[in-house]
């Protein structure tokens, strides 16, 4: 990417490394959109390169978290400057309450899995289930990633059956490698697009209420 970014990592609870130079900030300018990705998926299928790649444009082949770790980061979207915010889940989360915490926490998710683990794809129905059962809707942003692309003779899952799955759920399906990069920025972005228009839906529709001109008074009339 071009643009200059602004970008910290957060351990849960506290921040680890951070750098933004304010110097610029115009006073009094608008607050920037903050759009909230959750990252699901079992473990080792690439979640955490994925992120590393969007946050630093370096790919960590060996990164093994033993916990969720957050990541924030300012990006030009469509000629608008916006922050993401990114929740980099382990994978394995022992309490579920922490899991659906989590999940409640998100705007978007990129449930991600490894093209060549068969098991890691199941695992998206699961998943998939979870944050409906959370959010408590079926309309949630939501992209299916299947990880790991540059492995071809390595494959297990076939890309037709990823986007069959996805059709089923009505959700796009990308293909991506965390270590060429490919596809990297597309899923981020086009999450992003996603939770942009349902804050606008939303919007809408909370701005609509209450001002339906054919919605008739009701009047109570007391017989003396």
């Amino acid at each position: 990417m071009s643009e200059k970014n602004c970008f910290s990592k957060l351990n849960i609870g506290r921040v680890t490394s951070s750098s933004c130079n304010m110097a610029g900030a115009k006073k009094n300018s608008l607050p920037q959109a903050l759009h909230k990705v959750i990252m699901v998926g079992s473990g080792g299928v690439g979640k955490s390169a994925l992120t590393l790649q969007f946050m630093y444009d370096e790919f960590v082949e060996d990164y093994e978290p033993t916990k969720a770790d957050s990541y924030r980061k300012k990006v030009v979207l469509d000629a608008e400057e916006v922050q993401i915010d990114i929740l980099d889940t382990a994978g394995q989360e022992d309490y579920a309450a922490i899991r659906d915490n989590y999940f409640r926490s998100g705007e978007g998710f990129l449930c991600v899995f490894s093209i060549t683990e068969e098991d890691s794809f199941q695992a998206t129905q699961e998943f998939r289930e979870q944050i409906l059962r959370v959010k408590n809707d079926e309309h949630i942003p939501f992209l299916l990633v299947g990880n790991k692309a540059d492995l071809t003779d390595r494959r297990k899952v076939s890309a037709e059956e990823a986007q069959q799955r996805a059709n089923q759920w009505g959700v796009p399906y990308v293909e991506t490698s965390a270590k060429t990069r490919a596809n990297v920025d597309k899923v981020f972005f086009d999450l992003m697009r996603e939770i942009r228009s349902r804050k606008l839906e939303d919007t809408k529709t909370t701005n609509g209420k209450g001002k339906d001109p054919g919605k008739r008074i009701k009047i109570k009339c007391s017989i003396l």
